[in-house]
């Protein structure tokens, strides 16, 4: 079998690491906030360029506290893609906010410039930027927009660990970015964790406040806040994880190169682009064809795990209805019965990615 993803493998290669890491935070009784919470913050604020970075519970929490801690007038529109998970747009409805779907481009699936403009209305306060399967958004362009609307801009980076935009870490280059450490991500944690980082020292305050019952110090609290914290077993293990990243990184580059060079022929197959300015992470790997849900029983059989992402578009989903916006013409809409991701990441092989490629080849063949 060939794995979608291999956390086992990853973690037989770190043991030593990560079981010391995990002995010291224990031996030290370090499980809520101290040294291994800041040390990770640190580390994890220089690595993505940030000046501030502040650890929590997990990467909704991270994009719901981050939206509060902006002040926006209640009821105000943040305009999300339509293709993401759904913590992206819950974060904002369970923030006391309405949620405004635009579309996603067709080729690297990142936020749709020019739907993005006709979604801007009165009552605009934000745009969500997801660099959505680890690919960065045109953060130019969005940055633009938002100067001229005089709007807020969130980074959901929970894909995209140490992606680029023309040469700069994604994640701060907004007014504020988010990140999830949930196990499957390129930096994932051994349970839930998340992070929020800036370069604003008074929202990184009002963030950490927000994050620990509206306090600084023990019993003084300035408002009612949330308990969302990033523990000490957690931020210590992500904290030798992070020391790999890089290398994972290079790792999952190389994957994506092989399927790109590999599979640029088949007619039918559509290969994601990855812009000129970007550093694309790969946290997915994302082709589109019609026959998607045959392609995938097809691979299964072969031997090969497979995952999509996602099957349901946010405005087509129940929970959306009320919205009426899962019959506009997205192409987010329209895609999601054709997504199929395939295995990437450093647990591949050569040998793997010819079978993945050849049993491709063989499906359009036929």
């Amino acid at each position: 079998m060939i794995k979608f993803l291999d956390l086992k493998n990853q973690y037989e290669n770190i043991k030593e690491e990560v079981c010391l890491a995990i002995e010291n935070v224990i031996s030290q009784t370090a499980f809520i906030g101290g040294k291994y919470v800041t040390d990770f913050e640190v580390s994890f604020a220089k690595y993505q360029e940030a000046k501030f970075c502040i650890g929590v519970g997990n990467g909704t929490d991270a994009i719901e506290i981050a939206i509060e801690a902006l002040d926006l007038p209640k009821n105000s529109e943040i305009i999300v893609p339509a293709n993401s998970f759904i913590a992206s747009s819950e974060a904002v409805t369970r923030s006391g906010h309405k949620v405004i779907f635009c579309d996603n481009n067709s080729d690297n699936y990142t936020v749709s410039i020019s739907s993005l403009k006709s979604k801007i209305s009165s009552r605009t306060r934000a745009i969500m930027a997801v660099h959505l399967y680890g690919h960065p958004c045109d953060m130019d362009e969005i940055l633009k927009i938002a100067k001229e609307y005089d709007l807020k801009v969130i980074e959901d980076c929970a894909q995209a660990h140490g992606a680029l935009y023309k040469g700069k870490k994604i994640g701060a280059i907004g007014n504020i970015g988010t990140f999830s450490f949930y196990p499957g991500k390129n930096l994932g944690a051994y349970g839930d964790g998340g992070a929020i980082v800036c370069n604003d020292q008074n929202l990184a305050k009002k963030v950490k406040m927000i994050a620990n019952h509206g306090r600084i110090e023990k019993y003084n609290h300035e408002f009612e806040g949330r308990n969302s914290r990033l523990d000490g077993l957690q931020a210590a293990i992500l904290s030798v994880k992070l020391k790999y990243l890089d290398e994972w990184t290079d790792a999952r580059v190389s994957v994506a190169d092989y399927y790109l060079n590999h599979l640029k022929d088949i007619k039918d197959l559509v290969l994601p682009k990855r812009e000129d300015w970007a550093k694309q992470v790969y946290h997915l790997f994302v082709i589109r064809v019609k026959s998607r849900d045959a392609l995938k029983l097809f691979l299964q059989d072969k031997g090969i795990q497979t995952g999509v992402h996602y099957p349901i578009s946010l405005p087509k989903l129940k929970a959306y209805d009320y919205l009426n916006q899962g019959k506009e013409d997205f192409c987010a809409n329209m895609f999601d019965a054709q997504l199929l991701s395939l295995p990437i990441g450093d647990h591949l092989d050569k040998k793997d990615l010819k079978k993945i490629v050849n049993c491709l080849k063989d499906f359009f063949n036929d």
